[in-house]
């Protein structure tokens, strides 16, 4: 005669609540993690953005710096 065991019911609805609150906290830290990621991915972005618009900014005042000199030496030029 083979006996089947039969599941005790305390262990069996403190078996269910971990598992469950161990699926939860692991959803959440998914979430929290995925979370992180988006972050530092938006983040990455705007420094490169900040670092393009920077570049941009800095030729910008090269060339008027450019055009500033030009005119001086043919001020000069004039002048002399």
């Amino acid at each position: 005669m083979t006996r089947t065991a039969t599941p005790d019911p305390s262990t069996t609805s403190s078996n269910t609540q971990t598992t469950h609150r161990n699926r939860s906290t692991t959803m959440s830290t998914m979430h929290e993690a995925l979370a992180r990621s988006q972050m530092s991915a938006r983040l990455g972005e705007a420094q490169q953005m900040r670092t393009g618009h920077n570049l941009v900014r800095a030729r910008r005042l090269s060339r008027k710096a450019e055009r500033a000199a030009q005119q001086a030496r043919l001020a000069l030029a004039r002048a002399l």
